[in-house]
């Protein structure tokens, strides 16, 4: 339920331009703010719920490690030119550790890179919410595939690398929904239409991502996840499942 009502308050901060009427790059800047302060509070009480029950101390030692490694790789790709390294080893965790471990790691991974990097802004909390949907779809993906099919191999694999090339363009219009309403003033034929129909604006928005970053940016991102996927997830899932297992062990 928690998890329900994060996502829900995120759903609502991305999407509240379009059913209210916003006056471009006048009111509206201060609303990502509020997300800065509304998502850690919401966050601390989902690690108070969850310490005592799913997530334990090894598992949340096991959080802290991999929001580490996945804050240096974004580092050491930074997101050039869509090249974004942070992505595919979230998709891999949440895969393997579930949807709340999923969620979790990707908006503690995204505030850990934001704080090495300095690229904290009002961009960060929808970055670590869109990040944290992808490891909490990850997981749902996860327990789908276990209970229905059981995938192994290149399968299970060729799965990931879908999902992780979905998720970039994802990724992409979320990102880009979040300033498209004050981003270009009323002039243009993207332009947002404060107070217009959700049909137009949205056609509109469509319009903007697809001519924007869909054939750049989220395009080498998806190419990046997939690539990463392809060569390194055998590798990395059987290290994370191995993990799990002796959690699991230790744990009993």
């Amino acid at each position: 339920m928690l998890l329900v009502l994060t996502s829900l308050i995120g759903l609502v901060m991305f999407c509240w331009p379009l059913v209210a009427s916003v006056l471009p790059r006048a009111s509206g800047q201060s609303a990502p703010w509020l997300l800065v302060v509304l998502l850690p509070v919401v966050l601390v009480l989902l690690l108070v719920q969850l310490t005592g029950g799913e997530l334990d101390p090894r598992t949340l030692a096991l959080l802290g490690v991999l929001s580490a490694v996945n804050a240096a790789l974004r580092l050491l790709s930074a997101g050039t030119g869509g090249i974004e390294l942070v992505f595919f080893l979230l998709v891999l965790a949440g895969y393997v550790f579930g949807p709340t471990f999923g969620f979790l790691l990707g908006t503690v991974s995204l505030a850990a890179s934001a704080l090495i990097t300095a690229g904290v802004g009002p961009w960060l909390p929808f970055q670590m919410m869109a990040a944290g949907w992808i490891g909490l779809g990850a997981g749902l993906l996860g327990r789908v595939l276990a209970r229905r099919v059981r995938p192994r191999g290149w399968v299970e694999i060729g799965a990931l690398a879908v999902y992780a090339a979905l998720v970039a363009y994802v990724f992409g219009a979320l990102m880009n929904l979040w300033f498209w309403p004050f981003a270009l003033g009323g002039g243009t034929q993207v332009s947002y239409v404060p107070g217009g129909e959700l049909t137009e604006n949205l056609r509109r928005f469509a319009v903007f991502t697809l001519t924007t970053s869909t054939p750049t940016w989220d395009t080498l991102r998806a190419v990046t996840n997939v690539v990463a996927v392809l060569l390194l997830g055998r590798p990395v899932l059987g290290t994370l499942r191995r993990a799990q297992r002796r959690g699991v062990l230790a744990g009993r």
